[in-house]
Parts: structure tokens; C-alpha cells; sequence
């Protein structure tokens, strides 16, 4: 009974939030209470468990990066930033485009793809202003491609620091295997974008002109708290590098970060706190226990556990089957929850099958990372983009999002099935 009705919960707020009639934040939070309200999971679970309850990591690290983010604006260096790309796109859209989404997936291999997206969203709503831009195609295109060049390193997408842990695996590794194929499908993702984003690539010749004769290092107003808030993030960024030395969680760092910023610099707590997005954070809270009230009922094992079943010891047929039941899942719930409750499984699968069944840690790491493009709320930078573009004023609903979020996960993955055989099967 309290499968039934975890599933019924899940699917009925999954529906508000695809229908957009009701807040998404007042969804989740609706959807948690009643997890929490017919005993499916509890204070306990809800609250403090790492494997069904919300992930605080994910939350403050949110809250860290988005005070840091915060400071930085009042310096005017987003504004630089903007006139500098526009200036290289020499006022084209599609090559600023490509600009921002390279930029961007570069940027979430380093650090992880949530802080990436809070960075360059506020230049790219700057400089499609200037270039009188529609702002959500970039968008769109901007935390795709976070999701697809954060999935090359241990640190740039959450699941890949649980696949890390789970399987013993260094940063090094997944630069070697996974680096090269998100290289390729960076370089066809740009291409799709020419097709996906056609009509928003209106070239206007005389705002072109005018963005070309600007100074971009007249928009900088601070300099003494750009030198801060910069250094501020270099140590933050490299302390997210260094994760595997260091011991630091990411959620950590960034709270030191923002700590040291506000306590160090002329920015009032008030400065700080106004770019966060608090209803994002209670979101995500929300979703984490309904989540976690599938994972507490076994809903979410039980599928992963009859899946594994399905491949009957065939390593490449399970690897494919991983790969694609992955993407599809992740689609649906977070793929933090997901990749937690599935990581025991593969590690039993990858003992079984000797040296050679590590190929599983990637299909997972790929399905988990890439199927999270497939809709508005399959990863947490997804609903971060969405929760900073309705708060300026363009609100991107969950099917405008997931008409082109399914092309791009369908091709992207379809591209990792020659990849993962040619090279381990």
C-alpha cells in the first residue's frame, strides 16, 4: 500500500509540474507533505537519511554558489563578460551561441554543472539585451551543454562523485573514459543547435555595430571587490578540483566561500542574499522527500533490481540495458537519488563480471548524466535555469523545455552505444 500511493503521490505532483497550473515549489512541497503525512518515510528518513532524504550537499552548495554569484554581480563583471562575447560573436547569434554553450561545458567539467549555469546566466540575459535576443533559447541550450561537459569529470555532475565513490574510481579515470566521447558530443550538440534554436537566430547588423564599439572594461564599477570576489572563487573552484585530496564536500566550500566573501568585503547580507532563489532551494527540498519516499518503498529498487535481472549475466546486453533504462529514469526523478540507489547494484554487477565489467560504471554515469537533459526537472541545473529565468522575466515551461531536452538526450545517448561497444564490448 505505501508503494501504491508513493507512486500515486509522485506521479500526481509530476503532472502539476508538467501541467504548470500550480507552482512547482507548491507541488513538491504539497507532494512531501503527504509522503511525510501517510508515514511513506519520516522525519528521520526525510531529513537526515543519505539515500532518501534531501540532499543538503546539493541545497547549500546552491545556496553557497548563488551568495558568491550574488557579490560578483555587483561588480559589473558579468556585464564585461557580455560585451566581451558579444564582441567575439562579432554580433552573430549563432556564434555567440556556440560561444556560451562551449564556455559552459568546459566551465562544468571543472566545476560542477549547477554553479556553471548560475555563472552564465546572468551574461547571457546581458547580452541578449544588447543584441535584443531572445534570452531562452540560450538558455536552454546553455544548461544542456552543462549536463553534457559536466558528465567528463568526477566533480562536474553530482552522480559522478557517488559513481566515484562507489566504485573506487579516481578523477583521472573518468577524464580518460568519458572525456573524449563528451568531446564528440559537444562538437554534434553545437550542430544541433543551428537546427533546434533556427528561428532564434536573428542577426540585427546595426545593434551588431553599436555592441562592437563598446568598451567592456568600462562595465566593471568595483575593481577592489572584482579582485576579491574573484580570488574568493578561484579558491572555491580549486578546492572543487581538489575534492579527492582535500575531503572538503563541494557544499562546504561554496559556504565558506560566501561566508568569507560577505565577512571580508563591503557587500551587507542583504546584497548577498538577493540573487537567492529560495523558491528553488524549497523546490528542490520538496522533490528530494518525494523522491525519497519511492526510494524508502523500494519502488525505485525494485525497478533497478528487475532490470539487472533482465541481463542475466550478458555484460553487453546489461550494459545497454543500464545505459538507456538510466537515461529514461533520470528523465523522470532526479538523478542524484536515482544513481545512489542504483550504485550497490552495479558494484555487485561490476564484481561479478570481473575486470572487464567497469564498462557498467560509465553506461550508468552516462545514462544518469545525459538522460537528465531529457526534461525540466531531470537535473538539478535544469530547474535552477528555470526558477533564474522566471525571476527575470522569461519563464520557460517544462514542455518547452522538454521538446528539445528528449531530441538531445535521444541522440546524445544513442551516440554513446557505438562508443561504449567499440571500446569494451
Amino acid at each position: 500500500m505505501s508503494a501504491a500511493a508513493a507512486i500515486v503521490i509522485f506521479a500526481t505532483a509530476y503532472v502539476l509540474i508538467a501541467s504548470e497550473r500550480i507552482h512547482r515549489t507548491a507541488v513538491a512541497l504539497g507532494g512531501a507533505a503527504l509522503m511525510l503525512l501517510l508515514h511513506i518515510t519520516d522525519a528521520e528518513k526525510a531529513f537526515f537519511s543519505e539515500e532518501s532524504g534531501v540532499d543538503w550537499n546539493v541545497v547549500f552548495l546552491l545556496l553557497g554558489m548563488m551568495v558568491i554569484v550574488s557579490s560578483l554581480r555587483q561588480t559589473g563583471v558579468f556585464e564585461y563578460v557580455a560585451i566581451w562575447a558579444a564582441k567575439r560573436a562579432r554580433g552573430r547569434p549563432y556564434r555567440l551561441m556556440v560561444m556560451l554553450v562551449l564556455i559552459t561545458a568546459v566551465a562544468s567539467a571543472l566545476l560542477d554543472n549547477v554553479t556553471t549555469v548560475l555563472l552564465i546566466a546572468p551574461v547571457t540575459f546581458l547580452v541578449c539585451e544588447r543584441l535584443a535576443l531572445n534570452p531562452v533559447p540560450y538558455l536552454i541550450a546553455e544548461v544542456m551543454a552543462s549536463n553534457i561537459g559536466g558528465t567528463a569529470t568526477l566533480v562536474g555532475d553530482p552522480p559522478n562523485i557517488i559513481i566515484a565513490s562507489r566504485g573506487n574510481l579516481a578523477f583521472n579515470d573518468f577524464l580518460v573514459h568519458l572525456a573524449p566521447l563528451v568531446v564528440l558530443l559537444m562538437a554534434v550538440f553545437c550542430l544541433l543547435c543551428r537546427w533546434l534554436f533556427r528561428s532564434a537566430f536573428r542577426y540585427d547588423p546595426e545593434l551588431a555595430a553599436e555592441v562592437m564599439e563598446l568598451e567592456e572594461r568600462e562595465a566593471i564599477t568595483d575593481r577592489r571587490l572584482l579582485v576579491q570576489g574573484l580570488a574568493v572563487l578561484g579558491v572555491v573552484v580549486v578546492a572543487f578540483v581538489l575534492h579527492p585530496v582535500l575531503h572538503y564536500e563541494p557544499s562546504v566550500v561554496a559556504l565558506l566561500g560566501a561566508g568569507l566573501l560577505v565577512a571580508a568585503t563591503k557587500v551587507t547580507t542583504e546584497q548577498a542574499l538577493e540573487e537567492v532563489e529560495w523558491p528553488t532551494l524549497v523546490f528542490f527540498m520538496g522533490l528530494f522527500v518525494m523522491v525519497g519516499g519511492l526510494v524508502e518503498t523500494g519502488v525505485i529498487g525494485n525497478v533497478a533490481e528487475s532490470a539487472v535481472e533482465a541481463t542475466e549475466g550478458r555484460l553487453a546486453f546489461a550494459s545497454m540495458l543500464l545505459l538507456w533504462a538510466s537515461a529514461g529514469l533520470s528523465a523522470i526523478v532526479d538523478n542524484i537519488p536515482y544513481v545512489a540507489t542504483m550504485s550497490p547494484i552495479v558494484a555487485e554487477l561490476v564484481e561479478n563480471a570481473g575486470p572487464d565489467g567497469q564498462v557498467l560504471w560509465w553506461s550508468l554515469a552516462l545514462g544518469a548524466d545525459l538522460g537528465g537533459n531529457a526534461t525540466a526537472i531531470g537535473a538539478s541545473a535544469n530547474v535552477v535555469v528555470l526558477g533564474i529565468a522566471a525571476r527575470n522575466g522569461h519563464p520557460i515551461s517544462f514542455w518547452h523545455f522538454t521538446k528539445y531536452g528528449v531530441v538531445v538526450t535521444l541522440i546524445t545517448v544513442a551516440l554513446c552505444v557505438p562508443y561504449l561497444w567499440l571500446r569494451y564490448l
